[in-house]
């Protein structure tokens, strides 16, 4: 039982610490990505039906990252250079990625939508540390995307606090017009931001129906990128916070699908609700967003 609780949250924990990572990344450059769960979206339909049509994983994970890049284009366009508002830009991003995706599902697989299957991406052994009893098979015997995820949280932490980058990423959500006055180029590095954020939420959304699901349903994304903003805000904007939250909620998660099949007399709309309240009571301990960057969410049109 413990394995299997520990493995699911492996499981649930991944797209979100993917997702949370690349918008941990666009908020310190100053930008509010409410379309992130959109960007989720259109990876998880394109990997999978470009899989679906080619055989190619490796296809499959670039039709993703690609619709997701394209999608963060259009909307760093307009809340990068046309300055709209990034709350309003984001949802319309994110109900349009959801009519896409479900009209071209219907177009290629049926008015009602078929069911289609992918074979899944196979799991990679790390030797005898796979063999470790409980913690090995959770750990160390898992897909490229778990991997991949993990070893991103030392990785974006260094490159945000100790290279010249990341000093410059947070100098344009800090001060962007001092920023720019520097000559850094604040549209530049939150377009990159964006970019970056594409391929992360599009690895997210394919890790769900390549790697974890093996099919497309529409809405598949199920509120994860809104899960991810969350996760970044209880992360205090700090990737080693950001990997821990992201634990939190795929555990929250788990818990909540482990109870449902034991029968549990609690109703399931309490465990639902579970990763949410956990975040309520996590950011009324830690001060709300004391830590945010202090220009996010604030448009910028360059004078």
């Amino acid at each position: 039982m413990l394995e299997a609780f520990l493995a699911s949250t492996i499981a649930m924990a991944t797209p979100i610490l993917l997702a949370a990572l690349g918008e941990l990344i666009v908020e310190r450059s100053g930008v509010l990505n409410i379309g992130i769960e959109g960007a989720m979206l259109v990876g998880a339909f394109c990997g999978l039906a470009a899989t679906y049509f080619s055989g190619s994983i490796a296809l499959g994970l670039l039709a993703a990252c690609a619709a997701a890049v394209a999608l963060n284009a259009l909307l760093a366009l307009l809340v990068v250079n046309f300055a709209v508002n990034q709350v309003v830009a984001g949802t319309a991003i994110d109900i349009l990625a959801l009519g896409l995706t479900g009209v071209f599902y219907r177009q290629w697989f049926g008015v009602t939508g078929s069911a289609i299957t992918i074979s899944p991406m196979r799991p990679i052994a790390l030797g005898p540390l796979a063999r470790i009893p409980v913690i090995g098979p959770v750990l160390f015997d898992q897909s490229a995307l778990v991997y991949l995820a993990f070893a991103l949280v030392p990785i974006v932490a260094l490159t945000i606090s100790r290279t010249r980058y990341g000093l410059e990423l947070r100098a344009a959500g800090e001060r962007p017009e001092a920023a720019d006055a520097l000559g850094l180029g604040v549209y530049r590095l939150r377009w990159q931001a964006l970019m970056i954020a594409g391929v992360l939420s599009g690895l997210a959304g394919a890790y769900l129906t390549m790697a974890y699901a093996n099919t497309f349903v529409e809405g598949i994304s199920a509120g994860r990128g809104y899960v991810a903003l969350s996760v970044v805000i209880v992360g205090r904007w700090n990737a080693w916070g950001v990997g821990a939250a992201s634990i939190m909620f795929g555990a929250a998660i788990a818990l909540q699908f482990g109870l449902q099949a034991f029968g549990s007399a609690i109703p399931y709309q309490f465990f639902l609700a579970l990763p949410y309240a956990l975040t309520l009571i996590v950011l009324a301990f830690m001060g709300g967003q004391a830590d945010a960057p202090s220009a996010l969410g604030a448009p910028y049109p360059r004078a």
